[in-house]
């Protein structure tokens, strides 16, 4: 019987939690996926990244969840705040990564499902993020209800090469987006900042 996966706000990253979402990100390059890296991901490039994510968690500018299997970390999502002064009540989703010994266990579901009500949490109205158009995670994003505005041809390079197209979705977490002047009309947090950590 396999273990649940359980999703969680990590709000500060150590090594070793770097390390684990270093495994899945190189993981998920390596199995072919265009996630801004090429082939081959080095172990000291992935950390690096990781260690950039931190810095910006810890300046209140990106929230990340992390999922968990019995073997540790197995997935993970992330949501950007660091937007102009205008769009306060929107974030950019980003990284959706699940490494591939855990797929086809609704990973990326939970994780996206995670993120949305971590979104609503923080006041945000409005979610937007790009995927490889046909892959696997755009149809997940699809089937959950994300809109499809377009694509755009030859946008960025597989990780082994040959360009890809990328779809733009957005995701209107109140069902409605905002009045005629595009501002938002329930947002909790005006100044669209993430909740104080505890």
């Amino acid at each position: 019987m396999t273990r649940p996966v359980s999703v969680r706000r990590v709000l500060a990253l150590d090594d070793a939690q770097i390390d684990a979402l270093a495994d899945v990100l190189i993981d998920c390059v390596e199995g072919g996926a265009s996630v801004s890296f090429l082939h081959p991901l080095t172990r000291e490039r992935a950390v690096a990244f990781w260690r950039r994510v931190a810095s910006e968690i810890a300046a209140g500018e990106r929230a990340l969840l992390v999922a968990e299997d019995a073997l540790g970390v197995c997935g993970t999502v992330q949501l950007g705040f660091d937007l102009p002064e205008n769009q306060p009540h929107r974030a950019d989703l980003s990284k959706m990564l699940v490494h591939r010994r855990a797929r086809r266990r609704g990973v990326g579901e939970a994780l996206l499902r995670a993120v949305e009500e971590l979104a609503r949490d923080c006041g945000k109205t409005l979610l937007v993020l790009d995927a490889v158009t046909g892959g696997d995670a755009a149809r997940l994003y699809a089937r959950l209800g994300w809109l499809r505005v377009g694509d755009i041809p030859g946008y960025a390079l597989m990780p082994r090469g040959g360009l890809c197209s990328t779809t733009v979705f957005y995701r209107d977490l109140r069902g409605a987006i905002g009045d005629a002047a595009g501002a938002p009309s329930d947002a909790r947090d005006s100044s669209g900042a993430p909740p104080p950590r505890t």
